[in-house]
């Protein structure tokens, strides 16, 4: 509940990287974050932060088919850290974003949008199943795609 979001520009560090969490899809890269500076009339870059992004589901697949290395980016989510200690040395720290969107940054190029396609029944079922955990019950009257097309229910 008390969770902290962040909102990121920044560049991709290196190509995304694609597995498989049990029956999920996530997807993750590096984000690096380099503030400049106005030093007497010269920019000057400061000290780079990274971040790990992971993107799971939907916006995994939509990541690794979009996104790469080099790419300008946005980046907004969860963002959390992670402390490890190793025997005879400092803690060592990341930190991580769980991804709620990302996209190109358009102040740095253009991009061009493509619509995923989706099967009904697959959205259809993660759509029941979420809503049965959010709402303990399974919506009432017609379900509708994304088009606004009414949908039968998965058997």
């Amino acid at each position: 509940m008390n969770e902290a979001y962040v909102t990121l520009q920044g560049w991709v560090g290196n190509e995304v990287d694609q597995r498989e969490v049990g029956d999920t899809q996530c997807s993750s890269f590096r984000l690096g974050c380099t503030p400049r500076y106005n030093k007497g009339g010269n920019w000057v870059n400061g000290e780079t932060s990274w971040f790990t992004v992971n993107c799971w589901h939907t916006l995994g697949r939509n990541v690794a088919d979009s996104i790469g290395r080099g790419d300008a980016v946005i980046v907004h989510g969860r963002v959390k850290v992670d402390i490890w200690e190793r025997e005879g040395q400092p803690p060592s720290v990341s930190w991580i974003v769980e991804a709620t969107f990302v996209g190109h940054d358009l102040n740095r190029g253009t991009s061009a949008f493509a619509k995923t396609l989706r099967t009904p029944a697959a959205d259809l079922g993660e759509d029941l199943a979420v809503r049965e955990m959010l709402h303990g019950h399974e919506p009432k009257g017609p379900q509708l795609d994304s088009s606004g097309n009414e949908v039968e229910p998965a058997a």
